[in-house]
């Protein structure tokens, strides 16, 4: 899954904060403190950035590995 570029519930814009969000967590920062800094009130914004999860590098993985196994003959499914 990409980084939200808005919330899913009330359609508020967020993508323009997912990088600094994420640099100041990984710093150590505590999340809610982070998000009350860049100005994220409502509680459906702070939920949307809290629990998302990118994943989409695990995935770009899975599919090279497919992408070998289909050169080099092997089962695709």
């Amino acid at each position: 899954m990409l980084p939200p570029v808005r919330c899913f519930t009330c359609g508020a814009p967020l993508g323009h904060l997912w990088d600094e969000y994420q640099r100041r967590v990984k710093q150590g920062e505590e999340p809610g403190k982070v998000l009350d800094s860049l100005g994220v009130k409502r509680y459906c914004c702070r939920r949307t950035l809290l629990t998302s999860i990118t994943y989409i590098e695990d995935v770009a993985r899975y599919y090279t590995l497919r992408a070998k196994r289909y050169r080099s003959g092997g089962v695709v499914g």
